[in-house]
């Protein structure tokens, strides 16, 4: 076994820790209809309005395979890299639902419809890491309990129920928090790519469960708590950090951990104990009677395997091979579908290179400025296109090019008309500039005298020059000149 990072182990009383992490990620699987009715699935509906008999657990009504569903699902084990089961099992997972009327999960337990599989993780720091995926399995999502509308009883909306979900468990692979929220965006972002899942954690759509446990470094694994129901990116980094802390400290006190499921408390940022953690024996796990195995063929796989999309790991090569872009600007890039189609059209017959540097640090800034998705803005591929143009042919310098993006994200338009209405066509003219350079050093004998021994001072020059010009100076040809009349 390889020796875990150091910066990845904490610091206690008596040395150093080791956090060992598992995800359960509960996905909703993108789908019109439930797992085995034809209830709606949209979200947001007047309580229990989407309800079929099947949902409502009425007597004589059997529940009938979404094919649909199982398609999504197999299709995410694709993604995923991992094995496709042909036969597999629905269970009855026996559990007091008080939001699930049948009083039963139609589940998956010994036979999942997917395997073993693995996701390729890239760190903020350059790092690497593969995760392991144990297994994939379908399963029904509980309706929801309210319980602060009423002074004395709980209510119950089942429009939820019967949801189709995926749960996908990895292996123990994760070492820190970091690598959690990591392996979490990646996850949903394959999700996404996919469109089996659309990944939005406020609306419940993806939520997990955080096992955490800590050991000596090299020492076999400790007794693992589960955290419920997480459901944010951030969350989930709290949530280890705090849940880690906690167990070390229980145990250099000389407690012992007890093996429980927590819930984390987004305000107090901690964890409390909900309740002892149930093992699988019990569930009372047994093949739902009135299922059959579902069973599909080499040629179905097939077919869902053909009409796979480009996934995140094999754009992001293509990106760095066929744009010469850097892993980092690739990697961000091909954070959404959205975003990699995006620029995409920006970069199309153009420089790849200004293009995904407009993009992300203009183009993307903005967005996460005003909190706004790609498909809220209001500055199209076409016109952001026009600007990298505009500077790639020498009309306008970057200066502008930022004055000219403000313009058409506020007031729209065609960019080159703008900069031809609005006189902000990048000055070429030597003499111009010229005239503009000589004012500077005239005005400035003292910081002269300084340049020669200290050449970075140019900047400041280059800087004063377009300020005289109104930013419309060539910057290239501002360097030009005053390296000349320096003499540096």
């Amino acid at each position: 076994m390889n020796a875990p990072a150091k910066s990845k182990l904490i610091k206690g009383e008596s040395g150093e820790w080791e956090v060992v992490i598992g995800l359960e990620v509960h996905a909703q699987v993108t789908s019109n209809a439930k797992l085995f009715s034809g209830a709606s699935t949209a979200f947001g509906g007047e309580p229990n309005s989407h309800v079929s008999l099947v949902d409502a657990a009425m007597p004589g009504m059997l529940p009938v395979i979404n094919r649909y569903c199982v398609e999504q699902a197999v299709k995410t084990g694709l993604g995923l890299k991992a094995a496709i089961n042909n036969k597999s099992v629905f269970d009855r997972k026996n559990y007091f639902y008080p939001d699930l009327p049948q009083g039963y999960q139609i589940s998956q337990y010994k036979s999942p419809v997917v395997g073993e599989g693995k996701v390729t993780v890239d760190l903020a720091d350059g790092e690497t890491i593969e995760v392991g995926i144990e297994r994939l399995h379908l399963e029904q999502d509980a309706g929801k309990s309210i319980h602060d509308l009423h002074p004395t009883n709980s209510l119950v909306d089942l429009n939820r129920s019967g949801v189709a979900l995926m749960e996908i468990v990895s292996k123990p692979d994760l070492r820190s928090a970091d690598e959690a929220r990591a392996f979490l965006t990646k996850l949903r972002t394959i999700l996404r790519y996919l469109g089996t899942c659309d990944g939005d954690m406020e609306k419940g759509s993806l939520r997990a469960d955080v096992n955490v446990s800590v050991r000596k470094p090299g020492a076999a694994l400790g007794t693992r708590c589960e955290i419920k129901n997480v459901n944010s990116i951030r969350f989930v980094g709290q949530a280890i950090e705090f849940e880690s802390r906690r167990q070390i400290d229980i145990i250099e006190d000389g407690g012992k951990i007890d093996q429980e499921t927590r819930l984390f408390d987004s305000n107090k940022g901690e964890t409390r104990s909900m309740r002892n953690k149930e093992e699988a024996h019990d569930y009372r796990y047994f093949s739902d009677p009135d299922l059959l195995p579902l069973e599909f063929d080499e040629a179905f796989v097939a077919r869902l395997k053909a009409d796979l999309p480009e996934l995140p790991d094999e754009k992001k090569a293509r990106f760095v091979k066929s744009y010469g872009l850097s892993p980092y600007d690739a990697g961000v890039l091909i954070g959404e579908r959205g975003t990699a189609d995006f620029f995409e059209e920006v970069a199309k017959g153009r420089d790849a290179k200004a293009a995904a540097n407009f993009v992300i640090n203009e183009f993307f800034g903005r967005l996460n400025k005003e909190g706004k998705d790609i498909s809220a803005s209001p500055v199209s591929a076409k016109q952001l296109a026009s600007i990298v143009d505009l500077i790639g042919d020498g009309t306008i310098s970057g200066k502008i090019a930022k004055d000219l993006f403000e313009i058409v994200w506020n007031e729209g338009g065609d960019p080159r008309a703008i900069v031809e209405k609005r006189g902000m066509k990048q000055m070429t003219d030597t003499g111009a500039i010229e005239k503009a350079v000589d004012g500077v050093i005239a005005k400035n004998p003292d910081k002269v005298a300084e340049v020669k021994a200290k050449p970075n001072l140019l900047g400041w020059f280059v800087g004063q020059v377009l300020k005289e010009t109104g930013g419309k100076a060539n910057p290239a040809a501002v360097n030009e000149l005053l390296k000349k009349k320096l003499g540096i």
